[in-house]
């Protein structure tokens, strides 16, 4: 048995793979339903219901999905030049507390700036925070080939640790008492509510711009061409005269800006401040996202809506009944794996190598000379020996 390569990916694969990972998700759900002795149908509809079953179900998940959007994103640009960047949840906190290192230069400090002004300074703050975080892992792949998601995993604990010395030192909140949190930006830098009286945050319009103009990037201009076509096979880039290395410095940039961005538009949609807890694995729910939308930044707004609804329908689920919320997990860890698995074989199929019926050790046995090869050719002379001389 071996996977074959297709010529061209069987329409009809692609078009049933979403439809087939999804009836695959359900099933592994149902068991788990099933196995905690709860009714599958009553639990399918209470995670329905709390994600999408009122606007404040409608608000919690819109409001979940936006650094999601964003951390997707990030890893869907790194991903397409082949930069494997795991590093997207310590990219988010470093553009977090730019962001809130910026905005606490409004208010209480003797050169006051305008919120307009000051702004879209967080939002660079924090955009540049995690650009250079991703920048040296980047050089280091390309220079030194040094696996950038040993370098890239492992600056989100060093991050995480940056974060807690900050939050317990210069940055530490005087007033949270005794809580290691940030000062809270100021509320004119705040963004406005999408929805009244919810949480869900103009930061959605945002990032949805975001990811429509990554697509525009990707489809329609030459240094997205180029990421691509590093992704693609780097040595046939730099033979067709793409600079490899300036492309994987732009990807870094870009991967890690948008990284960062989703830090700067969590604190300022929807905590306020920084604190240890403040993402619970956007970063690497990022990762699950890009690959669910298959590398595709329009696909990575619905991912995103699908990840954040199971997440927050779980939460309400559980609360209902005695079903537990890591079956939320399950089912987007099952999705990911189906999704791939029906990918991979509408790119694929696989070849049975049938055996002889005398078994496979006849293949090892020499052939029995023909006369023909016995007989030697007039003059003396083995016309084979001379062919193979000349072939």
């Amino acid at each position: 048995m071996r996977l074959e390569k297709r010529n061209q990916a069987s329409a009809l694969a692609l078009v049933l793979a979403p439809g087939a990972a999804i009836a695959f998700t359900l099933g592994v759900s149902s068991l788990l339903v099933l196995w905690a002795d709860a009714p599958v149908a009553q639990t399918f509809g209470l995670l329905f219901k709390g994600a999408f079953g009122s606007v404040f179900a409608w608000s919690e998940t819109l409001t979940r999905a936006i650094p999601l959007i964003l951390t997707g994103l990030s890893v869907t640009v790194a991903f397409k030049a082949r930069l494997f960047n795991i590093g997207a949840e310590g990219q988010l906190y470093a553009g977090a507390l730019a962001a809130v290192a910026v905005g606490g230069l409004h208010g209480g400090t003797g050169f006051d700036l305008s919120p307009w002004l000051l702004f879209p300074l967080m939002l660079l703050a924090a955009a540049l925070a995690g650009a250079l975080l991703l920048l040296g892992p980047a050089l280091l792949k390309n220079r030194l080939g040094v696996d950038e998601v040993v370098t890239t995993l492992l600056l989100n604990f060093i991050v995480l640790l940056g974060v807690s010395a900050l939050l317990d030192g210069p940055m530490k909140d005087p007033l949270a008492l005794g809580w290691p949190q940030s000062v809270s930006l100021q509320g004119e830098l705040e963004l406005a509510k999408l929805i009244p009286q919810t949480r869900a945050h103009t930061g959605l319009l945002f990032a949805a711009a975001l990811a429509l103009l990554v697509w525009v990037f990707f489809k329609h201009t030459a240094p997205g061409f180029d990421i691509r076509a590093v992704g693609a096979n780097s040595r046939a880039a730099a033979f067709a005269g793409v600079r490899v290395t300036r492309t994987v410095v732009l990807t870094a940039l870009l991967s890690g800006a948008l990284a960062g961005l989703a830090g700067a538009i969590e604190v300022a949609g929807r905590t306020g401040y920084v604190t240890l807890d403040m993402s619970p694995g956007y970063g690497y729910s990022g990762i699950v996202i890009a690959m669910l939308a298959g590398l595709h930044p329009l696909g990575v707004l619905a991912a995103s809506l699908f990840v954040a609804g199971v997440l927050v329908g779980a939460d309400s689920m559980s609360r209902a009944i005695a079903v537990p919320t890591y079956i939320a997990d399950v089912m987007v860890a099952t999705s990911l794996l189906a999704v791939l698995v029906a990918a991979l074989f509408a790119q694929y199929r696989i070849r049975w190598k049938m055996l002889s019926a005398a078994g496979p050790s006849q293949g090892l046995r020499n052939p029995t000379p023909s006369k023909a090869q016995d007989k030697p050719a007039s003059g003396g002379s083995d016309p084979h020996a001379v062919g193979e001389r000349g072939g």
